[in-house]
């Protein structure tokens, strides 16, 4: 029996409500436990015990734990996360502010991925022990294993050195006259507003993040894609389309390529958390100013409500990614609903 695709989306929802709620008892514990008086940090060392501790008693700090927790749950439902103790500012003022900056790198970096890297996995497959495969493997074996952050470096070396009027900082230059846009991402409101030099002065900022991002997930997918496409090669009814003389490129764009993009969209929501968790390292060389580098600096400073938000939007990234990918993988394989609901 096949399940319907609604239902299997609402239990998947349901799934991971559960993770996100076991994620954020996860976080705020652990953001109260480690080392470091949270008030005393925002307070700074000039700072009096009796100010230190009247902070405390602001924050609720001097509350049993799960009594913070409760109460952060309940305003958190209503939209409510929290002031940050570093900005002063309301930390979904913060989030909103910053996610669209992470958000336009991590999916501009998505796209670069599957463009380079399925058309990559699909040739050295079908080049098979000949010099496009070597190279193929040599280039997805280098994403693999280099450091993100060393690729980001090396392309700011040489941008710097050879390439002196390509941007290696910042989202736009600084001379754009620019005011911003509804959704904070440039790509949508350049073209929104018909200011089409933002958007390509953003897509010149976007290229070298992008595409140091984006160099292990290349590498991951087409070696996962070329191997696919190896094993689905010698499956019996592709063997019996070459038997009745069907040409090769129909065979691997109309049959094959379908088949063996099961395992790279699989992936793809693993992909999508590591990119995350890159961009935290990327935003700080290039000076992004996102999601990231937010982040990374509530860390630092034990913002404890922006610390926690942070990890609940990344786990909320991640789970919308993962729900994507299932839904694309039970429309191009219906056999996986069927075995869902047996």
């Amino acid at each position: 029996m096949q399940q319907h695709p609604l239902v299997a989306i609402l239990t998947r929802l349901g799934m991971f409500m559960l993770v996100m709620m076991a994620l954020s008892i996860m976080i705020f514990v652990l953001a109260r436990v480690v080392p470091g008086d949270p008030a005393r940090m925002a307070l700074g060392p000039a700072a009096t015990q009796e100010q230190v501790d009247a902070l405390r008693q602001q924050m609720g700090l001097n509350r049993p734990l799960p009594v913070q927790y409760l109460d952060y749950a309940n305003r958190a439902l209503q939209g409510d996360l929290g002031m940050s103790l570093v900005s002063q500012r309301p930390v979904t003022t913060d989030l909103s502010q910053t996610v669209p900056a992470t958000v336009e790198l991590v999916l501009v970096s998505v796209i670069f991925m599957f463009a380079v890297a399925i058309p990559l996995g699909v040739i050295t497959a079908h080049y098979r022990n000949r010099i496009f495969d070597y190279v193929g493997r040599f280039l997805s074996l280098t994403g693999v294993t280099i450091p993100s952050f060393l690729f980001a470096i090396t392309m700011q070396l040489i941008a710097a050195r050879y390439l002196t009027d390509w941007p290696i900082i910042g989202r736009l230059d600084h001379g754009l006259n620019w005011q911003g846009g509804p959704t904070g991402f440039l790509l949508i409101d350049g073209t929104l507003a018909g200011r089409f030099d933002v958007v390509l002065n953003a897509l010149k900022h976007l290229a070298l993040p992008a595409f140091a991002l984006s160099m292990a997930g290349i590498g991951q997918i087409t070696r996962i894609t070329r191997s696919s496409m190896l094993e689905n090669q010698r499956k019996d009814h592709v063997l019996t389309l070459k038997s009745f003389g069907v040409p090769e490129r129909v065979i691997i764009f109309r049959y094959l390529l379908k088949l063996s993009s099961i395992a790279p969209l699989t992936i793809m929501g693993l992909e999508f958390a590591s990119l995350i968790g890159n961009a935290f390292v990327i935003e700080m060389i290039f000076a992004w100013g996102g999601f990231a580098s937010y982040g990374l600096t509530s860390i630092l400073q034990k913002d404890l409500n922006a610390v926690t938000a942070v990890v609940l939007v990344a786990g909320l990234f991640f789970i919308i990614a993962n729900l994507i990918v299932d839904v694309v993988i039970s429309i191009i394989d219906p056999r996986l609903r069927r075995k869902e609901a047996r």
